[in-house]
């Protein structure tokens, strides 16, 4: 994966552009709203969701695999935010407690075992009260079923890229102990689904239509 990764940025740089998904717009105006400080986002790449955080008052802290990423983001976003050279598999890189959480079109690229870590982990460095956002492909997306099969809802869609695909089933399993109040039903390239969680709360899972 990491490889994969690496390749890709060499080859494409600023494969996605420099204007956040409506994902990050979405969650940056919900941390505004509940007045977040500090937030970590695990797969920063080169910023370019991260960026509006920034420019909104908030620190950041990112974990990225890909070195020719963060030389990238550098580049256009400058030093302002932190970022940890390695593989969110690796997680934790401190010891730091944050206020949120953003993590976008990774979880669904894991499998089974590393979502489980990702999300324990992330909920795991949240302040009490603080908020984890996670946005991850639906089996709405026409890719769903395409590829080769590895288990239920997972599939590898491309040579070496493997994706999970979520329903609101999926996410009650995985986020269910963690916090879980909310899942909107977003449009990114591909139907997604953006997941909330609070640390420290106990409150009915509502989801939202399309």
């Amino acid at each position: 994966m990491a490889e994969i990764w690496e390749v890709n940025f060499k080859q494409k740089q600023a494969m996605w552009g420099f204007e956040p998904a409506h994902s990050a717009v979405l969650t940056n105006d919900f941390f505004l709203e509940k007045a977040l400080k500090s937030i970590l986002v695990p797969g920063i790449g080169y910023g370019r969701n991260a960026q509006i955080f920034l420019q909104n008052g908030m620190t950041v802290t990112g974990i990225e695999i890909s070195p020719t990423a963060i030389e990238i983001g550098r580049k256009h976003y400058g030093t302002k935010m932190r970022i940890h050279q390695g593989s969110v598999t690796d997680m934790p890189f401190d010891t730091v407690v944050y206020d949120g959480v953003f993590c976008y079109g990774l979880i669904h690229l894991l499998g089974n075992d590393e979502r489980a870590k990702l999300i324990r982990d992330c909920y795991n460095q949240l302040a009490k009260g603080g908020y984890m956002v996670f946005a991850a492909i639906s089996k709405e997306a026409p890719t769903y079923g395409q590829g080769r099969f590895i288990s239920k809802d997972y599939y590898e869609v491309f040579e070496g890229i493997k994706m999970f695909f979520y329903d609101d089933e999926s996410i009650g399993e995985e986020f269910g102990e963690v916090g879980l109040f909310e899942s909107i039903r977003i449009n990114e390239q591909y139907p997604f689904y953006l997941i909330k969680c609070r640390k420290g709360t106990l409150v009915k899972h509502f989801v939202a239509p399309f």
